[in-house]
């Protein structure tokens, strides 16, 4: 296993766990208390979390594959990321978060 992949392992893996304990505690919240403010807040955070765990991912590998100076998979991870990025602000756009 290489370094990258050993990286990219941990962040997938920090990113579930922490997104999984997030939702848990908003459930556990939600059952015990009903639906609170920090409920919601634990049930965002997960989700969130969960969404930008893959973006994490994809940032790791652009840093690696510079450090590696390897052009082509820069170029090819980054128009992941750009459009990554456009489907976030396609999605706040279209749910008038945003502009």
């Amino acid at each position: 296993m290489t370094r990258l992949e050993r990286v990219i392992e941990a962040v997938l893996s920090v990113g579930v766990k922490t997104s999984t304990a997030c939702l848990a505690a908003g459930l556990l919240l939600s059952l015990a208390i009903g639906v609170t403010p920090l409920a919601r807040v634990f049930l965002n955070a997960g989700i969130v979390v969960l969404l930008a765990t893959p973006v994490a991912r994809v940032v790791v590998s652009i840093v690696d594959y510079v450090k590696q100076r390897d052009r082509v998979f820069v170029v090819l991870t980054t128009i992941v990321f750009v459009e990554l990025m456009a489907s976030v602000v396609a999605a706040l756009v279209f749910n008038r978060r945003l502009l």
